[in-house]
């Protein structure tokens, strides 16, 4: 694609799935890197650096997805790797705000030179009285006696722009299932300028959400900073806990779970005239059913996902253990060949890591 009118379509696509789904779909992904970036409160201006950095970062993975391709995809395992690296992120914050001294040193390390600059020099010749009087400065942020000053205690509100901009960078690491779908429309369309344009144009449809998102929850940590910490360090903790749980499902990690009796999977599963066993699973909005399966091992078995209308996170489906992300239509069905699989279990999540399943091979 190069022409004006396919660069024009993918802005379109992009922006309008932005717009009409992008935001509230990646909100249970991003927003709590969003509340990191926005922690320190200074009115939009977090918020905006957050959507600057996931703009920048987003239209540079399309370039490269147009000129590489699908080659360049993070798959399932890197992908789980990486949201559990944003859940430690995530709970790092929540420590920082309940002042737990060694998260607040790593959240604010570097930033001690905006609390407590030296004196210019030639303010020291008037100095004698107040050094005998105990005021002289000391370390940083502290009085000759040992007494922090008012300023040390005060939140910095400088130095908040590149860690809300590397947060909002950060997003293309962990990616909402809508995400992925557009990221498969940037590398068909074959150009570094057409990849560029519909994943830039997806970040821009979903603006108006995060950035009322982000100025909402700025204004909820600033009003209860010093007096309630705990309950917006409590959502942060929660956030860290669901994205943890999301990479571990995502890459397969989690121990084995229970599975469905053959009886109750018998609907789901059939073998066709040629003799393959044919597993039906529907990708409906808010998980898989049947989420969970049980088939015959040692038989050729192809699954087939259908979809009616659905537009959530399961369009997005993920096969861990081998590296497999299928991209299904809002309605359609999609037949996703297994091989001849052996006794064990086979998971499958959504990109995101929300909707889990397996299907049991015996």
């Amino acid at each position: 694609m190069g022409g004006t009118a396919d660069i024009t379509a993918l802005f379109l696509a992009g922006a309008g799935t932005g717009l009409l789904a992008g935001g509230t779909t990646c909100a249970a992904v991003q927003l709590g890197l969003l509340a990191g970036a926005v922690r320190d409160g200074g009115g939009p201006r977090p918020a905006a650096a957050f959507l600057a950095g996931k703009l920048a970062a987003h239209t540079a993975l399309g370039a490269f997805l147009g000129l590489a391709g699908a080659a360049l995809q993070p798959g399932p395992r890197v992908r789980g790797a990486l949201l559990i690296g944003a859940a430690l992120v995530l709970l790092l914050f929540a420590l920082d705000l309940l002042g737990f001294a060694p998260a607040r040193r790593l959240v604010r390390r570097g930033r001690a030179a905006d609390t407590c600059a030296a004196p210019p020099a030639k303010d020291f010749a008037g100095l004698g009285a107040e050094a005998r009087a105990g005021g002289v400065p000391g370390r940083c942020g502290e009085r000759g006696d040992g007494e922090r000053s008012a300023r040390a205690e005060q939140p910095v509100k400088g130095g908040w722009g590149w860690r809300a901009w590397g947060l909002g960078a950060a997003t293309v690491l962990v990616p909402c299932g809508l995400t992925l779908s557009v990221e498969l429309l940037a590398v068909s369309s074959g150009s570094a300028l057409g990849g560029a344009v519909v994943l830039g144009a997806f970040v821009l449809g979903t603006v108006p959400f995060f950035l009322l998102a982000g100025l909402a929850a700025g204004r909820v940590l600033d009003v209860l900073r010093g007096r309630a910490a705990a309950l917006p360090a409590a959502v942060l903790a929660v956030a860290a806990g669901w994205t943890l749980l999301s990479g571990l499902r995502l890459g397969g990690w989690l121990p084995d779970g229970g599975s469905a009796p053959a009886s109750a999977s018998a609907r789901f599963v059939r073998v066709d005239a040629s003799g393959t066993q044919v597993v039906t699973v529907w990708a409906l909005d808010r998980g898989y059913r049947p989420a969970l399966v049980t088939a015959r091992a040692g038989v050729p078995t192809v699954l087939v996902l259908r979809t009616r209308e659905t537009r959530g996170h399961t369009r997005a489906f993920t096969i861990p253990a081998r590296g497999t992300d299928v991209i299904l239509p809002v309605t359609g069905e999609t037949r996703v060949a297994l091989g001849t699989p052996g006794r064990g279990r086979m998971r499958f999540v959504c990109a995101s890591g929300h909707f889990p399943g397996a299907i049991t091979f015996r």
